[in-house]
């Protein structure tokens, strides 16, 4: 279909406008047609002329409606460039819309919490599950050269991927004993006494009451979440999804690969998020067996007064005498607790491939299949899963990602350091048989800094449990 001469005529004029240095908040109206939707109907329609009008369009619509950040893979410096509109870098209009509430058994939400203090509305489980609110948007993954960007938007741009609106737990999860239900509640109530059950510690420094649940395979979890609502399967265990989601909305936001940057929480003179979420829960040493072996420590809800903010909240763990203390200062990125560190998490829709060596009759990959359908979610094949790279063989600081289209988080080479390049640590081993293994992400209060919302451990089966290792608990909508 061709362009009628009125359209040429919008088009010349918005492009003008553009190259003059409007943006399309400038725009209101240009000869009577609302820039934005002109683009739309672009988008929708057939014709050389029409793509030759969104090909002329696009990078200056672009530049408007998206922001992001810009690495480069041979510079050390966790610091990214931000592109885009910096007036979007300033209002984030996408991370602003994370929000929590309260999300019953069918996916509604039953209420909204108060963006500035939670602790005045009931997170007990009794209303909902307190979850965090992810909005839909789309994100775009590019690669030139060495050069790495990822840019996110409110509108469908050409080339852009939908990320789903899903729900993230507030909390690392917690098991209901009567049920056998993934929580996310603030209940010190014997029914969700996390760890492993061990109703020894109520009543004691050790005590697990209000604490996450630990000591559970990958299996364990998903067959946990999912008796939420046992019609379908929107209730998931922390997906592999929701986490590089979480990844890109941080990195965008302060515009640094590094997690555990010192937490600031001045904006810039310019007006941008700077600094990290700071060490995080990840300082402890050995004291921690000492302690109470291992075990999650920290109560859930503990940040619940910042809200829908981000920021941190001391919290100290001693033992009686007081021979064993340890302050940490507990993260919150937006309403998400311990996004990183005190327990690893448990991931879900992503599975490894590791092959021995050659010499022991393998092909020296560890190949990374992921999946985005929670219906083919298995921990014995890749039926159903996508071959999106392959996973560094060796451990140690990530240096770089596998990224491609979709911006994988996976590390796929190793050799950086705890202040330079993605700034955490890959744990790995490699077989003597072909293994399928599963990912754990964050590292744990023992990590320090190997820990961070990069660091991942493919080291484990889905059927392993550990005492520092727990999950999340999440909800992705069917239609989604």
């Amino acid at each position: 279909m061709a362009l009628s001469a009125q359209e040429e005529q919008i088009i010349k004029e918005i492009i003008e406008a553009f190259q003059n240095g409007k943006r399309l908040s400038d725009l209101p109206n240009v000869s009577g047609t609302n820039p934005y939707n002109l683009f739309v109907e672009v988008l929708d329609e057939d014709g050389e002329s029409k793509k030759a009008a969104l090909a002329s369009l696009l990078p200056y619509v672009e530049e408007d409606t998206s922001y992001g950040i810009q690495f480069d893979t041979t510079v050390s410096s966790p610091s990214c460039t931000r592109v885009g509109n910096v007036a979007l870098h300033k209002t984030l209009p996408i991370q602003s819309r994370m929000r929590g509430c309260l999300l019953d058994d069918n996916g509604k939400v039953v209420e909204y919490l108060d963006p500035r203090d939670w602790t005045g509305q009931l997170r007990d489980g009794s209303r909902g599950q307190v979850m965090v609110e992810i909005p839909m948007h789309y994100r775009k993954c590019e690669t030139a050269g060495t050069k790495r960007t990822v840019r996110i938007s409110e509108h469908p741009l050409p080339g852009y991927a939908q990320v789903p609106q899903m729900y993230i737990s507030a909390y690392e999860a917690v098991i209901e004993r009567s049920t056998g239900k993934l929580c996310s509640v603030v209940n010190m109530g014997t029914d969700y006494r996390g760890g492993n059950n061990n109703a020894e510690y109520d009543g004691t420094y050790r005590t697990f009451l209000g604490r996450p649940v630990t000591q559970t395979s990958r299996t364990g979890f998903r067959n946990a979440a999912r008796k939420r609502n046992t019609e379908t399967k929107e209730w998931n265990c922390y997906l592999y999804q929701a986490h590089k989601t979480l990844f890109w909305l941080f990195a965008v936001e302060y515009a640094t690969l590094n997690s555990q940057a010192a937490y600031n929480a001045e904006l810039t003179a310019e007006g941008y998020r700077q600094g990290g979420l700071g060490a995080g829960v990840t300082t402890w040493d050995g004291t921690w067996s000492n302690f109470n072996g291992y075990y999650p420590f920290v109560p859930c809800g503990l940040t619940d007064t910042l809200g829908n903010q981000t920021g941190t909240v001391s919290y100290t763990a001693a033992n009686d005498d007081a021979t064993i203390t340890k302050t940490f200062d507990v993260p919150r990125y937006r309403g998400i607790e311990n996004p990183f560190g005190h327990i690893w998490k448990w991931s879900d829709g992503l599975n490894v491939r590791i092959s021995p060596t050659a010499e022991n009759g393998g092909d020296d990959t560890s190949k990374v299949f992921v999946c985005d359908d929670p219906s083919k979610f298995n921990d014995t094949n890749y039926e159903g899963y996508k071959h999106v790279g392959n996973e560094a063989r060796a451990e140690g600081y990530v240096k770089e990602i596998i990224f491609g289209e979709d911006g994988e988080i996976m590390p796929s080479l190793v050799g950086g350091g705890s202040t330079q390049f993605f700034c955490d640590y890959h744990y790995t081993n490699i077989p003597t048989k072909e293994t399928l293994r599963g990912v754990l992400f964050g590292g744990s209060a023992l990590n320090g800094a190997n820990a961070g919302l990069a660091s991942a451990n493919s080291s484990h089966a889905p059927s392993s449990t550990s005492t520092s290792v727990g999950s999340r608990l999440c909800f992705l909508p069917a239609n989604a």
